[in-house]
């Protein structure tokens, strides 16, 4: 094998530990450990800490604290550290466990930090995505040529080793540096190279698999990556000599495990139980009227509060479905500069839509408010990064502009009420577009324009089948969702997940044109989905800072006005109570709910807008009478679905294959964050610094930070808010269909095998009993767990047997 294969060979296999950053404008929730996934939990966060120098479970003092709030039980506790081989009291152990960390450390500035100094300044150059007024000369030429003509020319740089000349290609300059060292060390050099910038390598790998415009135009890879960085090693003289990769879980991390493992298992335990209860109940059958109207949200754990008060206003029903409602598509609205992405990262666009205007008025209307808009932003943004306009920009502006940015810092409020009114005179883009659903056999890209009609029947078939539907009230609204802040960096993280980093109602519109096509109607008819002729459909958007829900009702029919105006009546009454409760858990007076809510969308220095999925910890599968009854404060994933109507377990398997890995992805992504917030999260929002359009520093330079902002997570420096807990899924369905569908689907098995999340299952055909995966396809009924240790696991064939 040729030096270059060996060389690239080591590159990949070194490169399965990176994850993937996506960009800050579109914000993807990710594990920052997926690149561990395949490792059991306790050996993984070892190795990353031994990379990244990040802690894998939460500290002493959190674990202390829910201890002391009761939200770890004494008994199941007691029953973790006893299976782990410890018997002593909890907090005798706890500051063993506090002994340990603070042993650790060492913050001394070594040879490898000027390095990363000087390839992170290039690297903001050379990825930045138009922000930067003077660009890197060569970029068209890609990472490693454009460095290497700059690299003579920048002081910081010294003159030694490779670097002296340069050679010209990144496999010779790599194939250099690692002449000295064995082939077989040449992954574990590349690993832990790749792992000393996490944020900068994930951001690579992202826009190196996505192939996007400015990778084709700007590229960059890997490998030129590593060639620079190595260069930049041997010109400084520092050892590359990878260490042992063996994992050695320490008894301080037993510890945590256990601690962790209980306070989990608390939580789990009461919902697994108070589910297995409703299930029985529902034994007693549903004697329901026809619902006046049913919204569909996304299973985001935002939606679980807005549900529970919209049920509480009305003979309403809610349901819970992947915000990005089945369509798997590329969006372009009404004069975007570029198309979106608006699916999960796990799938790919199958179908290009866009926005066309069918009102010429409305449309005229909004062009000229947004060209005014746009011409006084360009405006204000040209003179306040041109250095030599700046003081006159400010001379210019004089006292009214001195007075705006008084308004907006201490009457935000106010300053959004003058918004809201300009808003009301400028249209909104749905108010005089549709999305383009019909397939004309045009392509944008590769991707076809529209959907035929057999595509659309099947999205909304499958949308039926995977929430169970049965029944169809007058109203059908998909709810997509969105997030309004002021000024924050991290908008998109608040933003839809299901519909990667973006505003959920696109989606949401797509669905309801689907659905009321007369064609489509016809054929799910004959699929078997009595629709009512009197049933529309219809989309909105739910505001998750302000708990607003806005209907996209043009084209509602008259005959459902008072329907309509009945639900409008109905959602501002939920969107009142839901802000006082939201407003409560950030510790303000619910009484003053709205206005708020309303007050932090508008502050440009509020870092606190809204506190996002913070606090999630369960998803449960199943129909919504499980959890109707039920305040579960916002903590946990809702997806409708009911077993009965799904015999072969194919809407069960969609489940699993998307929403679970996804849901996994956000519990991780908060889980990390908040038990290292410096490595693993982006520490204080008061010090961020935007960088290059894609992403941000902790001051002036360094990495790219990978995950949430502290105040996220935390509700104090040193008090999280999150609790960090792995996610406790819960299914309603028979536990050998579960079974069935992991068998098939190996990466969530894989992933339920190394303890990233849990699985109970509650088997409505097994006298509504509740079982825990334990691994390997194998069950323990879950009330049997923590009152023997040691007992074998059961399989399914035995369960039924039970």
């Amino acid at each position: 094998m040729s030096t270059e294969s060996t060389i690239s060979d080591a590159i990949d296999e070194a490169a399965a530990t990176v994850g993937s950053l996506w960009p800050i404008h579109s914000f993807v929730t990710a594990n920052p450990l997926s690149g561990f996934e395949h490792r059991p939990f306790d050996e993984a966060v070892v190795r990353a800490a031994d990379l990244r120098g990040g802690r894998g479970y939460p500290d002493p003092e959190t674990f202390r604290e829910a201890l002391k709030r009761g939200r770890i039980d004494p008994e199941t506790l007691e029953s973790e550290l006893h299976e782990a081989g410890y018997d002593d009291d909890p907090e005798v152990l706890l500051d063993r466990m506090s002994d340990a960390a603070n042993a650790e450390g060492d913050d001394s500035d070594t040879v490898e930090d000027h390095v990363d100094r000087a390839l992170t300044k290039w690297l903001s150059a050379f990825l930045e995505e138009g922000s930067a007024h003077w660009s890197m000369p060569n970029r068209d030429s890609g990472f490693y040529v454009a460095f290497r003509e700059v690299a003579e020319y920048d002081g910081e740089i010294p003159d030694e080793g490779v670097l002296a000349d340069l050679p010209a290609t990144p496999t010779e300059a790599i194939g250099t540096v690692l002449e000295p060292h064995p082939e077989d060390r040449w992954a574990s050099i590349f690993e832990e190279q790749l792992a000393a910038l996490p944020g900068w390598t994930g951001f690579i790998k992202q826009r190196v698999d996505d192939e996007g415009s400015w990778q084709s135009t700007y590229p960059i890879s890997l490998e030129g990556y590593l060639a620079v960085r190595l260069a930049l090693l041997d010109a400084v003289g520092a050892d590359i000599e990878p260490s042992n990769d063996a994992v050695d879980v320490t008894p301080a991390d037993e510890l945590a495990g256990a601690f962790l493992r209980a306070w989990e298992a608390t939580y789990r335990d009461t919902l697994v139980e108070t589910v297995a209860a409703e299930s029985r109940s529902l034994d007693d059958g549903d004697t329901s009227d026809r619902p006046d109207a049913q919204l569909v949200f996304c299973i985001d754990t935002r939606s679980e509060v807005i549900r529970r008060h919209v049920e509480a206003t009305g003979n309403y029903e809610t349901h819970g479905y992947a915000g990005f409602f089945g369509i798997p598509m590329e969006y372009h609205g009404y004069d975007a500069d570029v198309s979106v992405d608006a699916c999960p990262p796990i799938l790919e666009p199958q179908h290009h839509i866009t926005d066309v205007p069918i009102d010429d008025d409305t449309q005229g209307r909004y062009d000229r408010w947004s060209g005014i808009r746009g011409a006084a932003d360009e405006v204000i943004e040209t003179l306040q990064a041109n250095a030599t306009t700046a003081y006159g920009y400010v001379e210019s502006a004089g006292s009214g502009y001195g007075l705006a940015l008084a308004a907006r810092t201490l009457v935000p409020e106010r300053v959004r009420d003058l918004f809201d009114v300009a808003d009301g005179l400028a249209p909104d883009d749905h108010e005089f577009c549709d999305p383009l659903v019909h397939h004309p056999n045009t392509y944008a890209g590769e991707l076809p324009v529209g959907l035929t009609t057999e595509e659309k029947v099947e999205y909304a078939a499958t949308a039926f089948d995977l929430m169970g539907w049965t029944e169809f009230g007058r109203l059908v609204v998909f709810t997509g969702h969105a997030s309004e802040t002021t000024n924050n960096p991290y908008d998109s993280s608040l933003d839809c997940g299901a519909c990667a980093g973006s505003p959920g109602g696109p989606n949401a519109r797509v669905l309801a044109a689907i659905c009321n096509d007369p064609e489509v109607k016809t054929a799910l008819r004959e699929r078997g989905f009595d629709v009512p002729e009197d049933t529309v459909f219809l989309a909105g958007e739910h505001n998750t800072t302000t708990d607003e829900i806005e209907l996209y009702d043009r084209d509602v029919p008259e005959s459902h006005a008072d329907d309509l105006e009945r639900l409008r009546e109905d959602l501002d009454a939920a969107r009142a109570n839901a802000a006082a409760e939201r407003v409560e858990s950030m510790g303000g007076d619910g009484s003053s709910g709205v206005r708020e809510t309303e007050r932090r969308a508008a502050d440009w220095a509020e870092t606190r807008p809204e506190w996002g999925l913070a606090g999630n910890a369960g998803f449960v599968v199943g129909p919504r009478e499980l959890t109707s009854d039920l305040d579960l404060d916002g903590r946990a994933f809702l997806h409708s679905y009911d077993w009965s109507t799904d015999p072969d377990g194919e809407a069960l398997e969609a489940i699993f294959a998307g929403p679970v890995v996804v849901t996994q992805w956000i519990n991780a992504q908060y889980y990390f964050s908040t038990v290292d917030n410096a490595a693993y999260g982006s520490g204080s929002k008061v010090t961020h610094n935007p960088v290059g359009n894609i992403g941000v520093y902790q001051g002036n330079g360094g990495d790219l930070m990978t995950g949430l902002p502290q105040q996220s997570v935390m509700s104090a420096s040193d008090e999280p808010y999150h609790q960090p807990l792995r996610l406790s899924t819960v299914v309603h369905a028979p536990v050998e269909r579960v079974n069935d569908v992991l068998a098939d689907q190996e990466t969530v098995a894989k992933l339920l095998d190394n303890g990233w999340l849990s699985l109970t299952v509650v088997d409505p055909t097994r006298d509504h009993r509740a079982f825990h995966y334990e691994g390997a396809l194998e069950w323990t009924p879950s009330f049997e767990r923590h009152e023997t240790n040691g007992r074998e696991p059961i399989a399914p064939a035995a369960v039924a047997d039970d």
